[in-house]
């Protein structure tokens, strides 16, 4: 047996599509691999609702992150940060020279389209970053509402992390007029760790142009050109036993069907957040609640590690708070392949678990 687990990555991934993982392998440079290539890249534009250029990055999503703000910024960035993974970007944008001003929410907090107003009037950025879903506060940002006044600064990139929901929440580029959209294999996709993808728009890769130093393997326009010229194919060698799993797996996401998949997300966050008011409290703004986690203030002051050595024996793990909510907070993923019955089993768990816990 495994833990079955309520972290906000990795997920569970079906015994089916970790089986793909075995896949014989096939040349990186052959036609088999641009048309695998090619095939994930049409279904990824239909989970993302785009029809901007998909592309594939062996590394996390951080990767993508770093190479995007380092490519794309010709002048300067806004980052719009609601918690941890917000703050990265920016320590990307300095760590790489990046002329860079963040905007921090208090945690728990979501960003407003009134900071987005604040910062684009000034005309001083032509790159704005925004993490769509905090998985260390539990926060998924109002991109509609944001998308609204973004669409008054076309001149500027907007950057969208989207690493924990991308396939838990719908998010409509195209309608939204995101430039780059980042995600990770390992969250809601439903796939083992190690790759990343993003969305790129056209306007996005002209405007790289001007950008002289952008590093090499994480470089977005590097990433595209062969795409575009060598048939699918990457600078760099793919990981193709993920490449095998994830086509396998995009096809059972849009098997679900897109709606229905979003729908049996919004479920499952619905009854986490009852749950977690009825027995703790809800870390984030409710209206704000991500539909792929809830973060959960710790109102008992129990020791969530105590907590999860006790699921443990029940093979189930959920997560401690992140970084300066390590123990103020815990956090329970409901993304990728859970469903109703595996929320309702783990928080039935905790039930049973707390009465022996001391405060």
């Amino acid at each position: 047996m495994h833990k079955k687990l309520f972290i906000p990555g990795p997920t569970e991934v079906a015994p089916e599509v970790l089986a793909k993982l075995a896949t014989p392998m096939i040349g990186h440079r052959s036609k088999d691999a641009s048309k695998l290539q090619r095939e994930i890249s049409e279904k990824l534009q239909k989970v993302m609702f785009t029809k901007n250029p998909i592309i594939l990055s062996t590394s996390s999503g951080s990767g993508l992150m770093e190479g995007s703000i380092r490519s794309l910024t010709a002048k300067r960035a806004i980052v719009f940060s609601v918690g941890a993974f917000g703050n990265r970007w920016f320590k990307m944008a300095e760590a790489n020279n990046v002329a860079a001003d963040k905007c921090e929410s208090e945690w728990g907090h979501p960003t407003t389209p009134e900071m987005v107003e604040k910062y684009l009037s000034t005309g001083k950025y032509d790159v704005m970053t925004v993490t769509h879903n905090e998985t260390s506060t539990g926060v998924m940002n109002p991109v509609e509402e944001i998308a609204e006044v973004k669409k008054k600064y076309p001149d500027v990139l907007w950057l969208l992390d989207a690493v924990s929901s991308l396939g838990g929440a719908k998010i409509e580029v195209d309608k939204l007029g995101v430039d780059v959209c980042i995600a990770s294999t390992q969250k809601a996709l439903a796939l083992p760790p190690g790759m990343a993808v993003a969305s790129v728009s056209p306007r996005a890769l002209e405007h790289g142009k001007q950008v002289k130093h952008r590093g090499w393997y994480l470089d977005i326009l590097e990433i595209y050109k062969y795409v575009e010229t060598k048939d699918f194919q990457y600078s760099a060698t793919p990981s193709l036993p993920h490449m095998f799993a994830m086509h396998y797996q995009l096809d059972r996401i849009l098997a679900e069907g897109m709606e229905n998949r979003f729908k049996r997300h919004r479920e499952m966050a619905e009854f986490m957040r009852a749950w977690a008011k009825k027995h703790f409290a809800l870390f984030p703004e409710e209206q704000h609640a991500s539909v792929t986690l809830t973060t959960i203030t710790n109102t008992r002051n129990i020791s969530v590690k105590a907590l999860n050595d006790e699921l443990g024996k029940l093979w189930m793990q959920i997560s401690n708070g992140y970084g300066d909510l390590k123990e103020k907070t815990f956090r329970i993923a409901h993304m990728g392949e859970l469903t109703m019955n595996d929320v309702r089993e783990v928080t039935s768990a905790i039930e049973t678990i707390l009465p022996t816990l001391k405060a």
